[in-house]
């Protein structure tokens, strides 16, 4: 069974930073590109992050220089650091497989709750 799970979102202020991780079974972790998205509280989930299997990645632009995603193959996991943590941060953060286009490949599993306060 194909299984990502997110973990590590918790309750921080303004200005922090949390890392968060994405551990996947089920498949060839190596084989597949990984993304990050998030859902904000009345909104559509949104793409954030994705990182290639060589490693390559890209980002949304209302995040660009505050995320950072990575992967360690040895270990089928994928992080996303967010660092200068604002409240419009605040959002359910979800991982999955993706195409080229960032599209998700899978379906949704349990995201983790990411809440900054001001």
């Amino acid at each position: 069974e194909v299984q990502l799970q997110a973990s590590g979102g918790g309750l921080v202020q303004a200005g922090g930073s949390l890392r968060l991780s994405c551990a996947a079974s089920g498949f060839t972790f190596d084989d597949y590109a990984i993304g990050w998205f998030r859902q904000a509280p009345g909104k559509q989930r949104e793409w954030v992050a994705s990182i290639r299997v060589g490693g390559s990645s890209n980002y949304a632009d209302s995040v660009k220089g505050r995320f950072t995603i990575f992967r360690d193959n040895s270990k089928n996991t994928a992080y996303l650091r967010i660092d200068s943590l604002k409240p419009e941060d605040t959002a359910v953060y979800y991982c999955q497989a993706v195409d080229l286009s960032n599209r998700p490949l899978g379906s949704w599993g349990q995201g983790t709750l990411v809440t900054v306060s001001s």
